[in-house]
């Protein structure tokens, strides 16, 4: 599958699935075309269940500059609609665009598969609330993050606010969305932001696919289930996540799932699990 601003690919033996920003020459910025077509390529590989991680990356010198600026300034009719605010049935109307562009971004969050961003260079604006979204985040030696909205007068919208706190201290997290100053590699590291730091791109990609391959041969089940777990302790306090890992390990618990990764782990080979189905309506 392929989209203006991205190549998508599924490596079926493996069940990796690659995501490549691929428009270099405008430095991989987001049109606003991009955020339902990264949402429904999710979706639509989730629905399937093949999938046992994804990892995006981009081509290029930078991971991304974010947001096209000409979204905010030159914008064309349709698009300045979207955008305005001075009445109040066109704040409820930007309200409900607003949710939607979110949305698009966490159905990485809700994918039933892991997903890793390997970052290069710049990771800007819109393109930190992606990154943000991710389960794993590595990046190169010259890679630095910020909250770009802040230089052009708007607070960040589409979930670094939101995020960035659950990943690195909450001091370093307001410092970053108040002053859109740079965090670089080495830091972002420190923080917790990123979990690696390579020489290079091509580091980045072998050690992106190195990990993508560790988790697909794990138990998608197993995987899946700890994510939600995750995802769900991240958002509640420790008795209530208690409380649904009750419920969940009760639905996920497969001895015959567990027997054929201690007979891998026994014998130092590669188990062969069945993928997750595919969803209802999917």
């Amino acid at each position: 599958m392929s989209h203006d601003a991205f190549d998508l690919s599924l490596d079926a033996q493996t069940g990796i699935a690659r995501l490549v920003l691929n428009r270099p020459e405008r430095l991989n910025a987001l049109e606003p075309a991009f955020f339902p077509a990264l949402r429904d390529a999710v979706r639509a590989l989730d629905d399937a269940g093949q999938t046992r991680v994804l990892v995006i990356r981009a081509t290029g010198k930078h991971f991304s500059a974010g947001m096209a600026l000409e979204v905010f300034a030159g914008a064309d009719a349709a698009t300045q609609a979207l955008l305005d605010t001075r009445n109040a049935r066109q704040r409820l109307a930007f309200q409900a665009g607003l949710r939607r562009l979110m949305a698009c971004l966490t159905a990485l969050d809700e994918a039933r598969f892991p997903v890793i961003c390997a970052i290069q260079g710049g990771c800007i604006g819109g393109a930190l609330d992606l990154a943000a979204a991710c389960d794993i985040r590595v990046c190169t030696a010259d890679a630095f993050f910020t909250v770009q909205e802040i230089h052009i007068g708007m607070a960040a919208d589409l979930g670094s606010l939101q995020r960035l706190p659950k990943v690195m201290p909450q001091g370093l997290a307001r410092q970053l969305a108040y002053t859109g100053e740079r965090l670089g590699a080495e830091r972002a590291l420190a923080c917790g932001l990123v979990n690696a730091v390579l020489p290079d791109a091509a580091a980045l990609e072998a050690h992106a696919l190195a990990l993508a391959h560790e988790i697909a041969g794990k138990s998608p089940l197993a995987v899946a289930g700890s994510k939600l777990a995750l995802n769900f302790a991240r958002d509640h306090g420790t008795p209530e996540a208690l409380a649904q890992m009750t419920l969940l390990q009760s639905a996920i618990f497969d001895i015959g799932e567990m027997e054929l990764a201690i007979d891998a782990w026994k014998h130092k080979t590669t188990a062969t699990f069945e993928p997750l189905p595919p969803t209802v309506g999917g």
